[in-house]
């Protein structure tokens, strides 16, 4: 099957060149082969003008196409009015690149969509841009649409929905309800009557800072789930740097009066070198939860969910230089020379759930204090969330402390507790008592190795009951399978010498 074939429209620049993926496996249901489309990130591309990311269906015994949604609606169709100026004829991406959810049962596919080209400009596109950074519920046997929820308007973030959304059978003042789940790189979750797309709690629209960067549009008000709370940091102020002393604290105030700061859906700014050299985010590109997405309970109605609460990035926009860019403005830092800030997909092809990779350079600031990071632990976190009632129920920091923390010869003689660790790789798995899940980082401690951990902990009350030594870090979510009445939990693992191997653990059986 040829990605580029009857995908409804003219391939940019042509059939050779022209960008199509996949990253994520494509989903089977009911004889229905669902396929998205993932692209490279849209952090400095080369052109306002890309393919679009259209999700199709396809019948699992011919290959013939069943249906194609529009991810960016064509004249006529839902949505074609937010894109201003005739931008949804040229503008692209707005792909499903992460894994898509269907309820066999009720006949629905849920789409997780992705952001519009580009990441961090959108004033080629001005409008709210749907179905950009929406969720989208469609039929399986036709595509037809059924209902969507924009998250974020006009995306400026790199807020790309990265994750399946889960489906939930739940409890809401006495009612049973069949809902749908979708953790966020911006720490909310946001969940819904799976059938009609109607919020379990209010999301209303609030008021949103406006920016001042040429040409560019912007939504005056974002939703913001009622419940439950944001589950990890989505905005950076003064009170979420690094405090472990009082010396830290004032480094880090100085590093930080050089970007422009705010809370969730700050827009970015135009970098210069006296300042603002960026806008400074926490809950963006490679916050919250990204690709792993979280994992759900069926019995107790909680979604457990690990997300980075120390991923810092700074968002600056410099003029595009002719050779890189027909877009006005691309991401990257002023100095006495501009550097361009890159995301990995532009070096390795596909899109891929990794973080950015910046460039430094005369304008370039690290986020770090002699190692440490730039803002207060924890770093990482695991948040158990119910579902009936749209509460935290416990939030852990996860991971070892990392060594440069631990280590740290400013930090020597204080009691740091354990701090979590910064990483965007992690997923958990839920047993019928456990949430396990491993380390995104090496450390090295008296009681193990240069390795990680893969921890569990009582899902109840989030408290560590074990742990089991890697050798490497996990690189995806951990599954678990029975074989004559033993189960067994494997994991993947890759950094260093270790390059995508497979780690099978076993659960002591009762009695053992």
């Amino acid at each position: 099957m040829d990605l580029k074939l009857d995908d409804d429209q003219e391939i940019f620049p042509d059939l050779t060149t022209g960008e199509i993926g996949i990253q994520s496996a494509p989903v089977v249901a009911k004889d229905t082969v669902i396929i998205g489309a993932a692209f490279r990130e849209g952090m400095t591309p080369k052109s306002m003008r890309n393919n679009k990311g259209y999700v199709r269906g396809f019948d699992a015994r011919t290959g013939r196409r069943l249906w194609i949604f529009h991810t960016i609606p064509k004249k006529g169709e839902l949505g074609h009015d937010t894109w201003e100026k005739g931008s949804a004829e040229y503008t692209g991406n707005t792909g499903v690149w992460t894994q898509i959810t269907v309820d066999e049962q009720l006949g629905l596919v849920y789409l997780p969509v992705e952001s519009p080209t580009s990441d961090f400009y959108g004033g080629h596109r001005p409008g709210n841009n749907l179905f950009g950074e929406s969720l989208v519920c469609v039929d399986l046997k036709t595509g037809e649409r059924k209902w969507h929820f924009q998250l974020v308007h006009h995306p400026l973030w790199d807020m790309d929905i990265s994750s399946a959304p889960i489906l939930a059978d739940i409890t809401v003042d006495g009612k049973p309800v069949k809902a749908v789940a979708q953790p966020s790189k911006q720490g909310f979750l946001y969940v819904f009557d799976r059938v009609t797309g109607k919020p379990i709690w209010p999301i209303p629209e609030r008021p949103v800072e406006v920016g001042n960067v040429p040409s560019e549009w912007y939504s005056p008000t974002q939703p913001f789930p009622a419940k439950p709370s944001a589950y990890s940091r989505n905005g950076v102020s003064i009170d979420d740097l690094i405090d472990f002393t009082p010396a830290l604290r004032e480094r880090a105030k100085a590093i930080a009066s050089k970007y422009h700061l705010g809370p969730v859906y700050t827009p970015p700014v135009v970098s210069r070198s006296d300042g603002p050299l960026g806008t400074l985010t926490l809950g963006t590109a490679s916050g919250g939860t990204n690709w792993p997405g979280g994992s759900y309970d069926p019995e107790m109605h909680i979604v457990y969910a690990y997300a980075c609460n120390a991923c810092l990035e700074p968002i600056g926009l410099v003029p595009a230089p002719k050779e890189i860019s027909d877009i006005n403005y691309i991401a990257g830092t002023a100095g006495k020379e501009v550097e361009i800030m890159r995301g990995p997909g532009e070096n390795a092809g596909a899109d891929s759930p990794k973080p950015p990779k910046k460039r430094t350079g005369s304008g370039y600031v690290s986020m770090n204090i002699d190692g440490l990071p730039l803002v207060k632990p924890p770093y990482g976190t695991i948040s158990a969330i119910n579902l009936d009632k749209g509460e935290i129920v416990w939030q852990i920091a996860h991971g070892e402390t990392p060594d440069v923390v631990r280590n740290h010869e400013a930090l020597k003689g204080l009691n740091i507790p354990r701090t979590g660790q910064q990483t965007y790789n992690v997923g958990t798995l839920v047993t019928k008592t456990l949430v396990i899940a491993g380390e995104g980082q090496i450390t090295t401690t008296a009681d193990h190795p240069r390795g990680a951990m893969l921890r569990a902990y009582d899902k109840a009350t989030g408290k560590e009951v074990g742990a089991v030594y890697m050798p490497a870090q996990q690189s995806g979510s951990p599954m678990t399978y029975m074989v004559n009445g033993k189960q067994y939990i494997v994991v993947a693992v890759s950094g260093g010498p270790y390059s995508g191997e497979y780690i099978a653990y076993t659960l002591p059986s009762p009695g053992e």
